[in-house]
């Protein structure tokens, strides 16, 4: 990578994300002089995190939410320091951020789960697609396996023998069967949620299609099992800071009876508590 793009893009970041202030807690032992921001996806995770934030008050906790879009990665911002926290992503996608990029990152908390859906202008039902449909799924290993999965569950194509998204992700490369032919365009979950009406049908995960106005469980034209469900959303906080006094409070900020009924009220089953 260019040496000035990538000093360039860390100054631009820091100067969205600002300096940090100070928060005091009377009952957890948080450093004076550092805010909690936690960097996270806008739309659905925005309006939640607004009320975790208002519940982090009572524990002392000034947590500054960082909307982060585009090309700027909620978890790349955290490495850096940039954040002290973020919550945006399930553990199998930090899983394989770790493995890829060497992060010192850790999640400290399961949050809720956000099912992926197809969406598709053109057709009621998956099983519908027709032969050599286009068919977007994400490009990502770990939603790209979600969308996978879904596309087996619903016999339209088959994968290897043994596979278990407990254990690992499946790629194109696992596909043992594809009898409808289908063209699998694979793409960024934000491109795909602009993309729904040019492909057939389009695998696009809870954060992006709600930017966009859809609801899973409405407008989704097939949804991702619930039951056993490995991609369960977390809190990520980086290594270093996992036993930090600020992260007990945090979690407890967001594991709350007050909060689960607001995830069961605001989103109908869309997103579904998981502490």
């Amino acid at each position: 990578m260019n040496m000035h793009f990538k000093t360039s893009r860390r100054n631009a970041l820091t100067t969205l994300l600002g300096a940090a202030g100070v928060a005091l807690a009377p009952s957890y032992a948080v450093h004076a002089a550092q805010r909690i921001r936690v960097g996270i996806r806008g739309g659905i995770g925005e309006e939640l995190w607004t009320e975790v934030a208002k519940a982090a008050k009572h524990k002392g906790l000034d947590v500054q939410l960082v909307v982060l879009g585009g090309a700027v990665s909620p978890n790349e911002a955290l490495n850096n320091g940039d954040l002290e926290a973020n919550a945006f992503q399930h553990l199998p996608f930090l899983q394989d951020q770790v493995l890829q990029r060497s992060y010192q990152i850790v999640s400290v908390a399961s949050t809720l789960i956000a099912p992926i859906a197809f969406y598709s202008r053109k057709h009621k039902r998956l099983q519908d697609l027709p032969i050599k449909a286009r068919v977007g799924i994400p490009n990502d290993p770990s939603n790209q396996t979600r969308a996978l999965v879904i596309l087996r569950d619903h016999g339209l194509i088959q994968l290897r023998e043994g596979f278990n998204p407990y254990k690992g992700t499946a790629g194109l490369n696992d596909i043992t069967a594809n009898p409808r032919q289908l063209q699998l365009v694979e793409a960024a979950s934000n491109v795909l949620a602009r993309s729904i009406p040019d492909l057939d049908a389009t695998a696009v995960i809870n954060t992006f299609a709600y930017q966009v106005g859809l609801i899973a469980t409405r407008d989704g034209i097939a949804v991702e099992k619930r039951d056993h469900n490995p991609y369960v959303n977390i809190i990520a906080v980086r290594t270093q800071d996992q036993h930090a006094p600020w992260v007990k409070a945090l979690v407890e900020s967001f594991q709350t009876d007050d909060i689960r009924r607001f995830i069961e009220t605001q989103y109908q089953g869309t997103l579904i508590p998981a502490f």
